[in-house]
């Protein structure tokens, strides 16, 4: 079994070739330009494979309605070339393989959940904190889809009284989760990229709050069993105490379930990163051809 995997980015383009367990043994990149030539790329390194299906883990938002005519089309992203791009057609009609398209998150929850992270639990959240924020849903064994995917970067969160961003930096939402969290996010409020903050800035302390009320949200509505916190913005190992301990905070002790002593197995780091959501194409792919 051969399966072919893409991670579809806003900045650049992972494939993947991958065994009939997930395992990635081949890989190349290509930066994401204008829909046509990335898609030569793409096509350039899947076609001499001879693959035997592709799963697309791309970025959003994407048509996942199967009865849709646009199904498997990007749709109001930021970057206005791939507006309406037919990425699941383009390339279903290219390789005539079968083939299954999802977010990139939901790619990365999936391959938590199957091999990684959340092995062996059937409910659970991936959330990804760099250039955005994302969030992929496990219930029941399953990815959730509905009237689209869920849009976790766009949660409205509460503003802390002490952030100097009176304003976060969506175009569309005052106070999202990403307009106030993302790394974007934290650059704008101090001048810096993340990663040269040091460890005791006020700056984790907020993210801290911010990623915590995600958090705290995700346990109130879909009740996973596990929240995986993966992304750039999250290679501050400090972070994750800190989450914790706000989550335990803003819960109040309503829920039995994690207990506060329980929370360090509860919100977790990724096992698969910086994979997650190429392991997650591959599955995608493996379901599209047993299916």
């Amino acid at each position: 079994m051969r399966l072919g995997t893409l991670e579809a980015g806003g900045t650049k383009m992972v494939m993947g070739l991958a065994d009939a367990e997930g395992r990635i043994i081949e890989r190349a990149s290509c930066p994401t330009r204008l829909p046509e030539e990335t898609l030569a790329d793409i096509i350039a390194f899947f076609k001499p494979r001879q693959i035997d299906a592709l799963g697309i883990a791309t970025f959003g938002p994407v048509d996942l309605r199967p009865s849709s005519d646009s199904f498997g089309s990007i749709l109001n992203t930021p970057k206005l070339a791939w507006r309406d791009f037919p990425l699941y057609r383009r390339l279903k009609d290219a390789l005539n393989v079968p083939c299954a398209i999802d977010t990139d998150v939901n790619g990365a929850a999936l391959a938590e959940a199957r091999l990684g992270a959340v092995k062996g639990l059937d409910n659970c959240v991936y959330f990804t904190v760099g250039t955005g924020i994302g969030g992929g849903v496990l219930s029941g064994g399953r990815l959730v889809h509905g009237l689209m995917h869920p849009e976790w970067g766009h949660v409205i969160v509460s503003r802390h009284p002490d952030d100097p961003l009176t304003r976060g930096i969506c175009p569309y939402h005052e106070h999202c989760a990403e307009g106030l969290a993302s790394g974007p996010a934290m650059q704008a409020r101090w001048t810096m990229p993340a990663q040269e903050l040091p460890d005791n800035h006020f700056a984790w302390e907020l993210e801290a709050w911010y990623l915590a009320q995600l958090c705290v949200d995700a346990m109130m509505t879909v009740s996973p069993e596990r929240i995986v916190l993966g992304g750039g913005v999250m290679g501050r190992a400090g972070l994750y105490p800190m989450v914790r301990e706000k989550a335990n905070q803003l819960l109040g002790g309503y829920l039995q379930s994690p207990a506060p002593q329980e929370m360090e197995a509860f919100i977790v780091p990724p096992a698969l990163w910086p994979d997650s959501g190429l392991i997650g194409g591959a599955l995608l792919a493996k379901d599209a051809l047993l299916a």
